[in-house]
């Protein structure tokens, strides 16, 4: 059964511009909310790079081409990892907001383990191509389609065998905190995993 893992990243900075207030996330700055779907091997499988910062992460899945594919039963028994910020689903495993005992905390541990690949790509994809971490300051649709090619440059990399870029210390590179808040009601995700 195919893994697949799910993030969201909101550190593309932008400023002003008409309809700006629709980009400011919940942290308060200008941003694209940038869904990925990558692997184990660090390959982005899928992107989403037309939302606006303050989008839910869950509203950008119910949305994308990737979720109607899954919905329509087209990858068989594959499913996805994702974080607190999406609801669970058939296809779509996340962790429990509050793990009433140690089998649902090792749950917990094991599901944030096995979605450590997705996050390990974000930190390759940042080292790789530092505009992602520092901000790109241009036209909206410029900026979409540099994302796109970070992204198809990476794979190509991996493709290649490239390796990991090495961490460069003359590249500052700024710690945004983008984990997701507990957006989604416990309740309701509790009683699916029923």
């Amino acid at each position: 059964m195919p893994i697949y893992l799910i993030r969201n990243f909101k550190y593309i900075k932008f400023v002003g511009g008409h309809n700006a207030e629709y980009f400011r996330n919940r942290k308060g700055y200008f941003s694209l909310n940038v869904q990925v779907v990558g692997d184990a091997s660090l390959r982005v499988l899928d992107i989403v790079v037309r939302w606006p910062g303050s989008t839910h992460d869950q509203t950008i899945f119910n949305n994308s081409r990737i979720h109607a594919r899954l919905e329509n039963g087209e990858f068989n028994n594959s499913i996805i990892l994702g974080d607190s910020g999406y609801a669970i689903q058939k296809y779509l495993i996340t962790p429990l907001l509050h793990p009433n005992n140690d089998a649902e905390q090792l749950f917990n541990e094991a599901q944030i383990r096995t979605r450590n690949p997705i996050e390990r790509l974000f930190g390759v994809l940042k080292r790789r191509f530092p505009i992602l971490s520092i901000g790109i300051r241009i036209k909206l649709q410029t900026a979409q389609q540099i994302i796109i090619a970070c992204a198809t440059l990476h794979n190509l990399a991996r493709a290649r065998n490239e390796g990991e870029p090495l961490v460069d210390p003359d590249v500052i590179v700024p710690v945004i905190d983008d984990q997701p808040q507990n957006h989604v009601e416990a309740e309701n995700r509790n009683f699916y995993r029923q």
